[in-house]
């Protein structure tokens, strides 16, 4: 449904400053989700989140910057809003199933923006060796994260696709 309002967005920013990790008041930048499998799934766009895993906000915008989707949830709630139809869920991990086809770490996904594993779970250095960690069967690359990328990515298993989850982060105000 979601993936569906986006068609691949351009975008670019520059690395987020050193006060944009501290804390996750706001957060803009470029978004990107690709499912793997036949056909592949996903969606490309501008966002904004605002708040915390616990309460908050993500504005997705199209190529011309207008509010594509709109996501806001707090405790127990949680609505998504595209082409002027709401539609509730029971919390933002639901929301974004809903809308994507697959589970994505939501809380997780804050902290990860900051370039640090979620503090809810146990996480380990990558295998690779690369910048980052794996945690919650998913591999964040942090090999680019003087340039604001951040990248999610969680390896096909047994009936669920591979899934890419790439941030472009803009610089704080």
């Amino acid at each position: 449904m979601l993936a569906l309002a986006f068609a691949a967005l351009p975008g670019c920013a520059v690395a987020p400053s050193a006060a944009s990790n501290d804390r996750l008041d706001t957060v803009a930048g470029r978004l990107s989700v690709r499912i793997a499998g036949e056909p592949e799934r996903g969606l490309n766009a501008g966002f904004e989140l605002i708040g915390t895993a616990i309460e908050g906000r993500l504005l997705l915008s199209g190529p011309l910057g207008a509010t594509a989707a709109q996501a806001r949830w707090s405790r127990g709630q949680a609505w998504l809003a595209v082409g002027g139809v709401e539609t509730s869920y029971a919390d933002l991990d639901l929301l974004a199933f809903a809308a994507l086809g697959e589970r994505i770490p939501m809380a997780a996904l804050f902290d990860w923006l900051r370039g640090r594993p979620w503090p809810g779970a146990s996480a380990d250095a990558r295998n690779d060796g690369l910048p980052g960690f794996e945690q919650l069967g998913w591999q964040i690359g942090l090999e680019r994260w003087p340039e604001g990328w951040v990248q999610a990515y969680r390896p096909a298993k047994l009936n669920h696709p591979a899934v890419t989850v790439r941030v472009r982060l803009e610089p704080a105000a």
